[in-house]
């Protein structure tokens, strides 16, 4: 799988690292968001470039795999932003309890 760079721009962080004795490296502040992971690339000169992400849980990806129902979410969300929100009242009627 190929990656095009979203930025153009790359910053040195720390200069010439080397892997501890179980060929890790230790990122420090370059990888300092918490909750994230990375999806590691290395390309035909053995560059590496770490793209952050982030997981969602198995339960939530219906979510992602419905596309009307993501672009239902997507159109309150903006809806709610701008202001546009109705008062419903109280829901507690129909809440479960477990």
């Amino acid at each position: 799988m190929s990656i095009f760079f979203k930025g153009t721009h790359f910053e040195l962080i720390n200069e010439i690292i080397k892997p501890d004795a179980k060929k890790r490296l230790s990122l420090g502040s370059a990888a300092a968001q918490a909750g994230v992971a990375y999806n590691i690339y290395r390309n035909q000169i053995g560059q590496i470039m770490l793209d952050p992400v982030k997981a969602v849980p198995v339960y939530e990806t219906w979510l992602y795999e419905n596309k009307p129902a993501l672009a239902s979410v997507k159109r309150g969300l903006a809806q709610s932003a701008t202001g546009r929100t109705k008062k419903r009242g109280s829901f507690a009627t129909y809440a479960k309890e477990d």
